[in-house]
């Protein structure tokens, strides 16, 4: 097998998004149009005629090129519809040009040297009957909350109103990385490939809300935000469980994107979800070179 490096302008896209689209392993993040927002500079390692597809997620400091895991971007690594092993992931590894990296492997490409983080997956090809009735007391109970407060849902909430709301509760986030979550948010409404939704308390307030990434097969939690009262009414239970009953019984997951925090791992797994856990590599990450 010859794996060969791309430069950004040498990258055919098409090839490489429908290497992504039959992927075994397909995830939206590995798309053309994504990585061209959180990564506007990455390159490829290729198999052959695109048959196994590598993002690098090239950076530059001090005139240093690097390779980081980009923001709102859980996973990259291998793509392919044929077989991924950890030979193949060991030979693409060998082929990164660059001398320094820190990149997340997603969940097929098994590799025993890496770090491993969790990640919860809730599969929903199931009833939602089916669903509900393993969900934990204290998941139940919060979502008997937030009904008896009428909270209402809102699908389609707009994307200057998302990121104003965003902004007055993750303002360290936004600060830097406003324009990055802007550009990601409008692009993936475009691409069809992305939906926000809101939560509203009885007064019609908003009290949370939710990026929402959706492929043919996987919804990806991508980015959610409760104000206090948000938190307090468990607007996010009732948000999730919604979403849920409408996709029950669909061959989709519902990807939580897990989380090394107990609580946030609780909340996920008290909806059902189990831990499919996905891989890190690290390799020379001197601290100039890393982003505050």
């Amino acid at each position: 097998m010859k794996i060969t490096h791309l430069r950004n302008n040498a990258i055919d896209r098409e090839r490489w998004d429908s290497c992504i689209a039959q992927s075994n392993n397909q995830l939206t993040y590995a798309y053309s149009w994504y990585l061209d927002v959180v990564a506007p500079h990455w390159e490829a390692l290729i198999s052959d005629d695109y048959e196994h597809v590598m993002p690098l997620p090239v950076k530059r400091r001090y005139k240093v090129s690097y390779l980081v895991q980009p923001i709102l971007t859980q996973q990259l690594g291998i793509f392919s519809k044929s077989e991924i092993n950890e030979t193949l992931v060991e030979n693409f590894i060998k082929e990164i040009p660059y001398f320094s990296y820190e990149l997340n492997l997603n969940e097929g490409n098994l590799y025993t040297k890496a770090l491993v983080y969790p990640n919860f997956l809730l599969d929903l090809h199931h009833t939602y009957s089916e669903i509900a009735a393993i969900y934990s007391k204290n998941t139940v109970r919060n979502i008997g909350k937030a009904k008896k407060l009428e909270l209402k849902i809102q699908v389609g909430l707009s994307s200057n109103e998302f990121l104003g709301f965003y902004s007055t509760i993750e303002k360290q986030f936004i600060s830097v990385r406003h324009s990055v979550l802007d550009k990601l948010i409008k692009t993936g409404i475009t691409k069809n490939a992305l939906t926000i939704y809101g939560v509203r308390s009885a007064d019609d307030e908003l009290i949370a809300g939710l990026c929402l990434l959706h492929s043919e097969n996987r919804l990806t939690y991508l980015l959610p935000v409760s104000n206090h009262e948000g938190k307090a009414s468990s607007a996010m239970f009732l948000l999730i469980d919604h979403l849920i009953k409408n996709e029950a019984g669909k061959n989709k997951v519902f990807d939580f994107e897990g989380s090394q925090i107990e609580g946030i791992a609780r909340l996920y797994r008290g909806f059902g979800a189990k831990n499919h856990p996905y891989f890190i590599l690290k390799r020379f990450r001197p601290s100039f070179l890393i982003s505050k």
